[in-house]
C-alpha cells in the first residue's frame, strides 16, 4: 500500500530528470563566447531589416489642440511580433538545440550578413550622431531582453535531449551557457542600479523593504516545487536555496554597506580576493563535496557561501556601470568612444579570466569564485558592446517584442517558469523525440512571446514592486 502511494506522484520521472542535468562538464569558453555573439547579431540583423519602427502604430492628430495621439493597430502589431519571433527568438532556439554544431559558422555568417546589410543600407546623416545616453539605454534594454530570452528558452530546453548537455549547468568546474544565467542577472542589475547612477537609494530600512518581494518569490518557488515534487538539482544552490534568495541576499548586503560607486570597485575586489583565498585554502573542497550536515547552512552551502562571490560581482558591476556610462567624464564621450571603452574593458577582463582559470582556480559557477566573476563580466560586456553597435545601423530602434519584454521583465520570467513547470508535469521531456521536442519548445516560445506582446499592446505594465 505504501509503495502504491509513493508511486502516485505528479512527477514520476523526477529522479531521472535530476540525473539528466547532473555531473556535467560544460563547453569551452570560446564556444560559449561564439554562441553569445550570435544572440546580439540576430537582434542587429533584425534592426537592419527594419519594418518595426512604424509598424503597428498609427499617428492621429486632434484638430482642437493639435495633441498628438499614438494608437496601435492590432493586425500590424501582431505582424511585427511575429517577425520578431521569426528573426530573433526562433533562430536562438535553433542554435541552442539542433544547430548547436554550427555555432562558429553561424557567428561568421551573421557577422557577414550584418555587414552587408549595414553597408548597403541608405546612410542616415544622424546615424552616428545620436546622444550616448539614448544609445546606451536602448542597447542596455536589448541586452537585458536578450538575457531574459536566453534564460526563458534554456530553463525548458535543458529538460529535452535536443539541448546539448555541454550547454547545461556544470557540476563543479567549467563553463556552459546556463552557467552565465544568475551571474548575468546580477551584473545587469548592478550596471543600472541607483548606486551606479550615483543616485541616493535611501536608508537601509528602505532597502530591506525592497528586498521583501524577492524573499517572498523565493519562498513561493520553494513551496511550489516541493508541493508538486518538482525536480531540483541540489548542487546548484542547495536543498532550499534558489535564485531569488541570492538576489535578496545581495540586496540586503548592499543596503547595509552602501558606499559611493567610485569606491565599489575597491570593496568588490577586496571581497573577491578574500573569498578566493578562502576557497583555495580549502573551502572549495567542502563546497564541491557531497558532505551536508543537518543545519540549514550546510544543507544550502552552495547558495550561502556563493553570496560572497555574487556580492563582489555586484560591486564591480556598480563600479563599471558608473565609470563606463554614468560618471561625468563618460557622458561627454562620443558613442564610438564609449563602445571602444566597453570592448577594451572586456578584452582586459578576458585576459584576467584566462590567467585566473589557468593559474589560480578553474571557473566554477557553483562556488562563484573569482575566475567565474571575471568571466561573466568579460562575456556580458562583450555582448553589451555588440548591442551598442546598433548606433551604426540607420534608423535602428527596439523591436516590438523587445519593447514588450523590456516593460515586463519579471512577468516574463515568472510566466516562463510557470510554463516550464506545466510542460514538465505534462510530458516526459527526456523521452520526447527530437521533432516533438522542437515543436513543444517552439510553441512554448511563441506562446510566451504572444502573451507578453498582448500585455504590452493592451497598455499594461506588470510591475511587482
Amino acid at each position: 500500500m505504501m509503495d502504491s502511494l509513493q508511486k502516485q506522484t505528479l512527477n514520476p520521472n523526477k529522479h531521472l530528470k535530476e540525473q539528466f542535468v547532473s555531473n556535467l562538464d560544460g563547453s569551452s569558453i570560446l564556444e560559449i563566447a561564439a554562441l553569445l555573439t550570435i544572440v546580439p547579431l540576430l537582434v542587429l540583423v533584425r534592426y537592419s531589416i527594419g519594418l518595426h519602427d512604424t509598424i503597428g502604430k498609427s499617428v492621429t492628430s486632434k484638430k482642437n489642440d493639435d495633441e498628438i495621439v499614438v494608437s496601435r493597430n492590432w493586425k500590424a502589431y501582431t505582424y511585427a511580433i511575429s517577425l520578431d519571433f521569426i528573426f530573433i527568438v526562433f533562430p536562438m532556439l535553433l542554435f541552442f538545440t539542433v544547430l548547436s554544431e554550427w555555432v562558429y559558422h553561424g557567428a561568421v555568417l551573421l557577422s557577414l550578413l550584418l555587414l552587408v546589410l549595414t553597408v548597403t543600407a541608405k546612410r542616415s546623416s544622424s546615424g552616428l550622431q545620436r546622444g550616448q545616453s539614448v544609445s546606451f539605454r536602448a542597447s542596455l534594454s536589448s541586452y537585458r531582453v536578450a538575457l531574459m530570452l536566453i534564460t526563458c528558452l534554456c530553463i525548458l530546453a535543458v529538460d529535452f535531449t535536443i539541448f546539448p548537455r555541454m550547454y547545461a549547468k556544470t557540476e563543479t568546474y567549467g563553463t556552459s551557457l546556463m552557467d552565465l544565467g544568475v551571474g548575468s542577472f546580477v551584473l545587469a542589475n548592478a550596471i543600472v542600479s541607483r548606486q551606479a547612477r550615483d543616485v541616493s537609494s535611501g536608508d537601509w530600512i528602505s532597502g530591506l523593504k525592497a528586498t521583501a518581494p524577492l524573499l517572498l518569490l523565493g519562498f513561493i518557488r520553494f513551496v511550489t516545487t516541493s508541493g508538486v515534487d518538482y525536480q531540483v538539482h541540489v548542487t546548484e544552490y542547495g536543498q532550499h536555496w534558489n535564485f531569488f534568495f541570492t538576489l535578496a541576499a545581495i540586496s540586503i548586503l548592499t543596503s547595509f554597506v552602501n558606499i559611493p560607486a567610485k569606491y565599489c570597485g575597491i570593496l568588490g575586489f577586496a571581497v573577491l580576493a578574500g573569498y578566493e583565498t578562502w576557497l583555495v585554502s580549502g573551502l572549495n573542497t567542502y563546497l564541491l563535496s557531497d558532505e551536508r550536515g543537518t543545519n540549514i547552512i550546510s544543507k544550502n552551502k552552495e547558495g550561502v557561501y556563493s553570496i560572497l562571490g555574487y556580492w563582489g560581482m555586484y560591486l564591480l558591476g556598480v563600479h563599471l556601470g558608473y565609470r563606463l556610462f554614468f560618471a561625468k567624464h563618460s557622458k561627454i564621450q562620443s558613442t564610438t568612444s564609449s563602445i571602444a571603452r566597453v570592448f577594451l574593458v572586456s578584452v582586459l577582463l578576458w585576459i584576467v579570466t584566462l590567467l585566473l582559470d589557468n593559474y589560480v582556480e578553474r571557473i566554477s559557477r557553483r562556488t562563484c569564485n573569482m575566475p567565474y566573476v571575471t568571466w561573466v563580466l568579460a562575456q556580458d560586456l562583450q555582448a553589451l558592446g555588440i548591442f551598442m553597435l546598433s548606433s551604426y545601423i540607420p534608423k535602428s530602434k527596439l523591436s516590438s517584442l523587445e519593447e514588450a519584454i523590456d516593460q515586463n521583465l519579471l512577468a516574463t520570467f515568472l510566466l516562463a517558469n510557470v510554463f516550464t513547470g506545466m510542460v514538465n508535469l505534462a510530458f516526459d521531456t527526456i523521452f520526447a523525440s527530437p521533432l516533438s521536442s522542437l515543436l513543444i519548445l517552439t510553441v512554448y516560445a511563441f506562446a510566451l512571446s504572444a502573451i507578453i506582446g498582448t500585455i504590452h499592446f493592451s497598455g499594461f505594465r506588470l510591475k511587482f514592486w
